[in-house]
């Protein structure tokens, strides 16, 4: 995650469907099944939006009052985990009256922690695909039955799959979660990325932590975990998204916030950059030069930092001088971050990590309101 990878041309990509999505279609599989309607090979189903689209049924069967189908995610051209898995719903009837009632079956996970959208002992089904769940139940309760069924989703492979997301972080265990909240996933989309930070914040919180950190990477992470004796549930991987963390942050604020992340991407953000990705973010070294200057640099280093091909090379030109280059991007980071954070009661601080873990600087915490006191960042971008 410290490093950076292009992102392919938008226009070459196609989209795909949510885990919610497939599983409210294979639920209305499942219930053509039990009120004996025809078989197809095909689902319809409704989008949140409002668009119609068409699943394709993987299995079906059904056993008594009971029926099972699959459907195989479709994430288009999303790299995403859940690609390929295999999404099946059981549905049974439930007493009248009863409604909808969602069991996690294998590969799903229960929620452990109190912060995310559904309580402690609820299985990690989101509220949007619920009620895409219960929306395609109603297209054909009405031909046969009330709506009272009890729907268990199960993911094939989820549990293994789930060690690769920040569910055990979220204290989702057993499996991943059903997710979705327009039905569609949008290749190299940011939203489900900045979605997770926010429930990272607010599991955090919920669970009483009052010092959050924000990192771009796992190794910046681990370097504000041992600094600050933080436990993992402190820990936020913001990757790329600085601007929507922070925004996100300022809305649930707590008493102290710290940082981290490597030193390229914090020069970005010192230079006003909320998305740090190296495709849509880039570095004006120019601007690095002069931070240079600021900290020291004579005219022959500034003028070589303006031409060095990376920011770690700029460092290694200032570190060999005795110039502190990374304590001042550190300082204009803290006082970029002070901004974005402004009339919040929050203790802040950066970190500026190496390759290897270790800090290369730090700012010491400060109260955001200090930042009125530090000079606005060069080629600030807002």
């Amino acid at each position: 995650m410290e490093g950076d990878v292009p992102d392919p041309a938008p226009s070459a990509l196609r989209h795909g469907y949510t885990t919610g999505a497939c599983a409210a279609a294979a639920a209305k599989a499942a219930l053509a099944a039990l009120l004996d309607l025809p078989r197809r090979e095909t689902v319809e189903i409704t989008l949140p939006r409002g668009e119609r689209v068409s699943f394709t049924l993987a299995a079906l069967r059904r056993e008594g009052e009971q029926a099972e189908a699959t459907i195989v995610k479709d994430a288009g051209d999303d790299p995403d985990i859940t690609h390929g898995a295999a999404i099946q719903v059981t549905l049974s009837p439930a007493p009248p009256g009863a409604g909808v009632i969602f069991r996690a079956g294998p590969g799903v996970g229960v929620v452990t922690l109190p912060g995310l959208p559904l309580p402690p002992g609820e299985p990690a089904i989101n509220p949007v695909p619920r009620r895409m769940i219960t929306a395609a139940l109603a297209e054909l309760a009405a031909a046969g039955k009330g709506l009272d069924f009890t729907v268990t989703v199960g993911v094939a492979d989820g549990e293994r799959l789930a060690a690769h997301t920040l569910n055990p972080r979220l204290g989702i265990r057993g499996g991943l979660s059903i997710l979705g909240t327009t039905g569609i996933v949008v290749p190299y989309s940011a939203a489900a990325w900045i979605a997770t930070i926010a429930r990272s914040i607010d599991v955090a919180r919920a669970a009483g932590l009052s010092h959050l950190a924000a990192a771009t990477g796992r190794s910046s992470a681990e370097a504000a975990s041992r600094r600050h004796r933080l436990p993992e549930l402190a820990l936020i991987e913001m990757g790329d998204y600085a601007e929507a963390t922070l925004k996100y942050v300022r809305r649930h604020p707590p008493l102290r916030f710290t940082l981290a992340g490597g030193i390229a991407k914090l020069a970005k953000f010192a230079q006003g950059a909320g998305d740090l990705h190296a495709a849509r973010a880039a570095l004006d070294f120019a601007a690095l030069a002069a931070l240079a200057a600021g900290a020291g640099a004579p005219p022959p280093l500034a003028a070589a930092i303006r031409e060095a091909p990376s920011v770690l090379a700029a460092h290694r030109l200032a570190e060999a001088a005795g110039v502190p280059l990374a304590a001042a991007i550190a300082e204009a980071a803290w006082a970029e971050a002070a901004r974005r954070l402004a009339g919040r009661a929050i203790g802040l601080d950066v970190l500026v990590v190496g390759r290897e873990g270790e800090i290369l600087a730090e700012t010491g915490v400060r109260g955001v309101d200090e930042a009125a006191h530090v000079p606005a960042p060069l080629n600030r971008r807002g």
